[in-house]
């Protein structure tokens, strides 16, 4: 995209201590904007378990010329956001330009209770997983509304996964993340007469550092036997690839027209003319060659054109609960 074509937008993306909150962060103030970030620890050495720190993403922000104001919150905590949303108001004097709902605090309850049944898990697991991650999602964008309704503009995006459209992982995932697409359809519905858009985004794979993590700690024995997935990782977005996604989408003109709609960071590189980090585009499962590659039907994959495309309509049908 031009470069600095956010300059002078003021965002604000939670979760940005690493992962796609801090790809997303990154690409921001590239494109010239201020940004805001939030996460739960300043200092790497405050969580040993997850690196990263809002510190080191502020410094590689403002590496990359833009300008990052780092903020220790808790989204659990309504408080915490309260204050987060005064003091952006506060210090931009009321403006808010972008939300980006990113928050989540699931990860290594999630990565504990796999190939287990919801009635196997403690009941808390709900909780672990939709508290920051689904209500926080909601608590930040009402915040948001308040700021961006009297500007008349503003954009939400809600980080959120194919696992809105089919069961993935384990029920609370799921159910959240249905929940997070229909929030941006329902908030975008109420938004639209004020002209603040509100839209879910879905990454593909996306080789978080957890994520790499994990599969380094796939014995090399057991690859073959995990070789499909080791294949679409290794194919999978870097963490900035959302991030590109999300800098186009704030910088549209007509970004009304997306909003309520649940879009895909491959679609929306496709549309705007972007590729990731190392120049290439990844996987696109709506393409019919993907998603046969993906089931594991890869000699039919090979017979079938890249430019076909599963229409949205046959997915909303296959996945209808009517």
């Amino acid at each position: 995209m031009a470069s600095k074509q956010l300059s002078g937008k003021v965002c604000l993306v939670t979760g940005a201590s690493r992962g796609i909150g801090k790809g997303i962060a990154l690409q921001l103030g590239e494109a010239g904007a201020t940004v805001y970030i939030t996460g739960r620890t300043l200092n790497p050495n405050d969580d040993r378990a997850f690196p990263g720190s809002l510190r080191e993403t502020a410094e590689e922000v403002e590496e990359r010329g833009g300008k990052c104001v780092p903020v220790q919150c808790d989204h659990s905590d309504d408080e915490q956001v309260k204050s987060l949303f005064e003091r952006i108001s506060r210090e931009q004097n009321g403006r808010l330009d972008l939300l980006v709902n990113n928050a989540f605090a699931g990860g290594k309850t999630l990565f504990e209770s796999r190939d287990k049944k919801f009635w196997e898990t403690p009941p808390t697991l709900w909780d672990d997983v939709t508290v920051v991650g689904l209500r926080s999602y909601y608590i930040a964008a009402w915040h948001a509304a308040q700021l961006m309704i009297p500007a008349k503009q503003g954009l939400i995006v809600n980080i959120s996964s194919i696992g809105g459209l089919h069961y993935f992982i384990n029920v609370p995932y799921s159910v959240g993340k249905v929940a997070c697409d229909r929030m941006a359809t329902d908030c975008a519905l109420e938004l639209r007469t004020h002209n603040v858009a509100c839209v879910s985004l879905w990454p593909g794979i996306v080789k978080t550092e957890s994520l790499m993590d994990m599969m380094a700690s796939i014995p090399e024995a057991a690859k073959k036997d995990e070789q499909a997935m080791v294949d679409r990782v290794e194919s999978g977005e870097s963490l900035e690839f959302s991030g590109k996604a999300v800098a186009h989408l704030a910088s549209d003109p007509n970004i009304m027209k997306k909003s309520g709609r649940i879009l895909q960071s491959a679609e929306l590189a496709e549309e705007y003319g972007f590729t990731d980090v190392d120049g290439q585009p990844p996987l696109n499962w709506r393409r019919l060659k993907t998603a046969c590659a993906m089931s594991g039907h890869t000699w039919v994959a090979a017979l079938i054109p890249g430019f076909i495309k599963i229409p949205f309509w046959l997915i909303a049908a296959a996945n209808s609960k009517l």
